[in-house]
């Protein structure tokens, strides 16, 4: 590359996938430029760069001078004040019509104010969910980008050039209008919370009910793999069970039970709430892991109440054919609160949002990639208007082959004491979303008795309000 060239996309910040990232579009011929402020990261790009239209720079001056223009410039850095400190700093160097693209899981209101700030700038601004980790962001991750529609048009050959591919498709689409793709991501990351928990609820149900050892469970989750619940979270959960430190021992039997956090699935629950919007087994995976921070606590209850969680009088193999249905039952009912909510969403910001084609870029590449995207794909593909996921007729051909069964192990797993959240949130969320008639009707009794907050009754307009410790007198 001579001097005169100039390079097509800048990255700035790079961690584990601004650098992948990098070294992605240099592999499908793109020129690119990286800039971070710590000299080591400077030099891994080089290094593992070599040979390739790659070029680290250690000056922010230097590294905007070195774009094409329009500048295209993506920001991979941590979500929150880092984002707009580093806008701050790049805006002098910018000119009318350059592009800025955050990569990172900033919070969709954030996205939604630079976006108004910077076009008043003249700048054109969207914001972009990446899922995949390292090896997506190397190979070909699955990218949700939303807001500036000219700024998307213009980067959209290299975006699908470097995306995972699915039967010739990439895995990116436009998502929406403002801040619609980190939505679609964050929404993405209480899905996989929710999948996570619900493999460790498993675990939970092989280990202790079952009393699997390590060997035993890996060749559970690699026979599941290969059928109906085919996922990425499943793959590698498997590889997991087997991995094991110089003296023998299994790494995961060592590793601390309490998980950590960096706060997209609180955001998807706490947004739910403000739509009113349902997601329980969403919110339950989100509690579970601040429970698993409180282990002083947990100790001294498992001592105070003990119980024995061993399954008896049990045929194993009729068990885990069983239960890979109920797993089934259970990760459908998670993909249909996920995508109920962004349904809500769609509707509530104006993002338009195409469920069909969200679906379709999440089959390769992200995390929470699966099979079953296929039949998520085909029910909102045939009907785009789907209220919901549990309407479409394949989906309810599968629950409705599943729900007894689901019945049955969730009470066994109770009885034997064995905590599944996940499995016990899926079932009974299900069981209130088939309910013509909810008990709510008592609820609203109740709120009028104790604040007057009155009530509506069926067939009649209007709200009423009842004495109801004077059982004679009639309602007004």
């Amino acid at each position: 590359m001579s001097k005169e060239d100039k390079y097509t996309l800048g990255m700035i910040g790079l961690g584990t996938m601004g650098r992948n990232l990098l070294l992605n579009m240099a592999d499908h011929g793109y020129a690119v430029a990286g800039y971070d402020k710590d000299p080591s990261k400077l030099n891994l790009l080089e290094n593992e760069g070599g040979g390739k239209a790659v070029k680290a720079f250690a000056m922010l001056s230097d590294f905007v001078k070195s774009l094409d223009h329009p500048r295209v410039i993506m920001l991979l850095v941590p979500a929150g004040k880092i984002v707009d400190a580093v806008i701050d700093e790049l805006q002098p160097l910018l000119s009318p019509g350059d592009i800025i693209i955050d990569g990172g899981n900033s919070h969709f209101n954030d996205t939604t104010e630079r976006v108004t700030r910077l076009a008043k700038k003249g700048l054109h601004f969207f914001g972009m969910g990446i899922s995949g980790g390292e090896e997506g962001a190397r190979t070909g991750p699955s990218m949700m980008p939303g807001g500036d529609i000219e700024a998307y048009l213009f980067v959209k050959p290299v975006l699908e050039s470097i995306a995972a591919k699915v039967n010739g498709e990439a895995c990116v689409t436009y998502i929406g209008p403002g801040a619609s793709g980190h939505f679609v991501k964050m929404v993405h990351n209480g899905i996989e919370y929710a999948l996570m928990q619900l493999i460790a609820d498993t675990y939970e149900i092989l280990k202790k009910g079952l009393q699997l050892n390590n060997e035993q469970i890996h060749e559970v989750f690699t026979k599941w793999n290969k059928g109906k619940l085919q996922s990425y979270l499943l793959e590698i959960t498997a590889d997991i069970f087997l991995y094991q430190n110089a003296d023998g021992s299994f790494l995961l039997d060592q590793i601390k039970d309490e998980a950590k956090a960096k706060g997209t699935g609180k955001w998807t629950t706490q947004i739910s709430t403000d739509l009113e919007l349902p997601i329980p087994t969403i919110d339950i995976a989100v509690a579970m892991r601040d429970l698993s921070k409180y282990k002083s606590l947990r100790t001294e209850a498992a001592i105070a109440y003990k119980s024995d969680n061993n399954f008896t009088e049990l045929d194993q193999n009729e068990f885990l054919v069983k239960l890979e249905d109920v797993f089934y039952f259970s990760m459908i009912l998670i993909y249909a609160q996920g995508m109920h909510l962004l349904s809500k969403a769609s509707l509530a910001y104006d993002y338009k949002l195409k469920l069909d084609e969200i679906a379709k870029i999440w089959r390769g590449g992200c995390i929470i990639r699966a099979s079953f995207l296929e039949t998520i794909h085909g029910a909102f593909k045939t009907n785009s208007s789907l209220s919901h996921l549990l309407l479409d007729h394949d989906v309810q051909s599968i629950i409705n082959k599943t729900t007894t069964v689901t019945r049955e192990i969730v009470l066994k797993a109770i009885t034997a004491g064995i905590s599944i959240p996940t499995y016990t949130s899926t079932l009974s969320y299900f069981d209130a979303l088939r309910s013509e008639h909810m008990p709510s009707n008592l609820i609203q009794a109740q709120r009028d008795y104790f604040g007057a907050h009155t009530y509506e009754l069926t067939g009649m307009e209007g709200s009423f309000h009842t004495d109801w410790k004077n059982t004679n007198k009639s309602l007004s």
